[in-house]
């Protein structure tokens, strides 16, 4: 279902990548994937569909889907997650404790990561859990 639209970058590529812009794409790649669960799933307008995926894209249901696979993160995604969770930001969620809106930042950049180096199985993987967790 998630297939990266270009080439897929190595590993190296991607971790040496600002954190925080993987982060941004990893926001972008959950919110695609929630809202073709729900377009596929519901048969309502869109405006609704919109309010259920807020739902599941927000720094706090983030933050829960973190402490809910973090058992199940490889060290290598684990690193990515800390790198993103440990930055330094000039923005911080509006309706979301700091704590979770850097865990947030640390779930979507795992998901970045494995969406820019093309491992969809993996990705597929969380963000069935992410589904599940809310």
């Amino acid at each position: 279902m998630i297939e990266y639209l270009g080439e897929a970058i190595d590993k190296k590529q991607a971790m040496d990548l600002n954190p925080l812009v993987l982060a941004f794409v990893g926001d972008s790649v959950q919110m695609l994937y929630i809202r073709t669960k729900l377009a596929l799933s519901h048969d309502c307008k869109s405006g609704k569909l919109h309010t259920l995926a807020k739902q599941s894209v927000n720094a706090t249901a983030q933050a829960q889907t973190y402490e809910d696979i973090k058992n199940i993160l490889t060290e290598e995604e684990m690193q990515v997650y800390k790198r993103a969770r440990n930055s330094k930001t000039s923005s911080v969620a509006k309706n979301a404790k700091i704590t979770d809106y850097r865990k947030a930042t640390g779930f979507e950049a795992v998901i970045g990561y494995l969406f820019l180096t093309g491992q969809s199985g993996r990705l597929i993987t969380l963000l069935d859990a992410s589904c599940r967790s809310n």
